[in-house]
């Protein structure tokens, strides 16, 4: 009898196999003909040692030169300095209000200031506009003591967190950005962390608009955010700039448009090395304007929308839901849109149990059947384990599958 019951399974497994090969085979007979081969769009004349141009919207790079060339990132280097403060502000170790003293060491610190001294004490809201309209170094210090307890300490914390955005070439020596050997970083690397400092903390990204600012008591010799397009481009709202005679003249500029059927599309452009601080507004503007006009923002799926329902084995429910929590928005060449097409890789068979928020497959999308971006798909809604009984029956399809 057992061994009657054994050939019947064996049989049908046969069985249910055979078409699954067949509807592969006419799967590849009826794929269609390779589309026309899409030319990406040629960058300008970018006059800087290198730059980097990316959609952060889609989550692509448009273009670059040299991305991946030590440089030294002169007051780039307070976009760091600022995730860590934010970070901090976000674990409530510190809080926005609380004041900090203003050590000798800060008070001492040369070039860009705001202007404190060691008889203040400044709040942390203040602090942060210093260090980020005025780029003051002496603001700077004064935060890296305030959450690291010493600027070493804080430094560490610095090099810890590029690690952990996985910034594999920058090595912080410091929170300002002075020259020093060994402070270094790449286009690229500023451009991870630039798109994770407005995306992890969205509710500080608007300081870096801030077109003017002077603490009460100072000075307004150096009141004057050094960031010319945002007096210039009413869509640009940051981010920072930097320069050292080492770094020449750097900007990271970052501008919001909006765009049919998309809403807000946000670019990133990272200018490195540029001969002076007009030059390096004027070659950053020139990248942020082609790349809105020479690519078109794609929508392919909403936030929360899933991607794909594949069915589910012992689960409480019987398909999982793939997607992502953002829009999926790709950047294509300017009327290639038609010739966007996807594909979902995922394991396979899925058995549950799955969390909300684990990744479980791949949307590739291919652009004239060239591979264009790969998007992480992740678990939209959770899906417990199934009881005994379930999982036993489940077992049994699996095996006859």
């Amino acid at each position: 009898m057992n061994t009657f019951l054994l050939t019947w399974l064996h049989r049908l497994r046969r069985l249910l196999l055979a078409p699954r090969f067949c509807l592969l085979a006419l799967a590849v007979l009826a794929a269609p003909v390779s589309a026309q081969p899409v030319a990406w769009p040629q960058p300008p004349e970018v006059a800087a040692r290198s730059y980097l141009l990316m959609d952060v919207t889609a989550n692509q790079m448009l273009a670059g030169k040299d991305i991946d060339t030590p440089v030294e990132p002169a007051s780039l280097t307070k976009l760091m300095t600022a995730y860590v403060v934010f970070d901090a502000l976000r674990a409530k170790k510190i809080d926005l209000k609380q004041t900090l003293p203003v050590s000798e060491r800060a008070w001492r610190m040369p070039g860009s200031r705001m202007f404190i001294d060691p008889k203040m004490q400044v709040p942390v809201e203040d602090l942060l506009k210093g260090m980020i309209v005025q780029s003051g170094n002496d603001a700077t210090v004064a935060l890296a003591e305030g959450v690291g307890g010493t600027v070493e300490r804080f430094v560490e914390m610095m090099n810890a967190q590029a690690r952990a955005l996985g910034m594999k070439a920058t090595t912080f020596k410091n929170p300002e950005g002075l020259t020093e050997p060994g402070h270094t970083t790449t286009a690229r690397d500023l451009s991870i962390l630039a798109t994770r400092l407005m995306t992890d903390f969205p509710q500080y990204v608007g300081y870096y608009a801030i077109k003017k600012y002077r603490y009460p008591g100072t000075p307004t010799a150096n009141d004057t955010n050094r960031n010319l397009l945002l007096f210039r481009d009413p869509s640009v709202d940051g981010l920072k700039t930097g320069h050292t005679a080492a770094a020449g003249y750097c900007l990271i500029a970052t501008a919001k448009r909006d765009y049919p059927n998309v809403g807000p599309r946000r670019l990133l452009a990272i200018v490195l090395g540029a001969a002076s601080e007009n030059d390096r507004a004027n070659e950053a503007q020139k990248l942020l304007n082609w790349g809105y006009a020479a690519f078109d923002a794609v929508k392919l799926f909403e936030a929360g929308q899933p991607v794909a329902t594949p069915p589910v084995w012992k689960g409480t429910e019987k398909v999982v839901k793939l997607g992502r929590p953002q829009p999926i928005v790709v950047a294509v060449p300017s009327g290639a849109a038609a010739q966007v097409k996807t594909q979902v890789v995922r394991p396979d068979p899925l058995v549950a149990p799955f969390a909300q928020g684990q990744q479980l497959g791949v949307l590739k999308l291919t652009l004239a059947d060239q591979p264009l971006l790969d998007v992480p798909l992740v678990v939209l809604e959770p899906v417990e384990q199934a009881g005994l009984f379930g999982r036993a029956w489940d077992s049994l399809r699996l095996w006859i599958r």
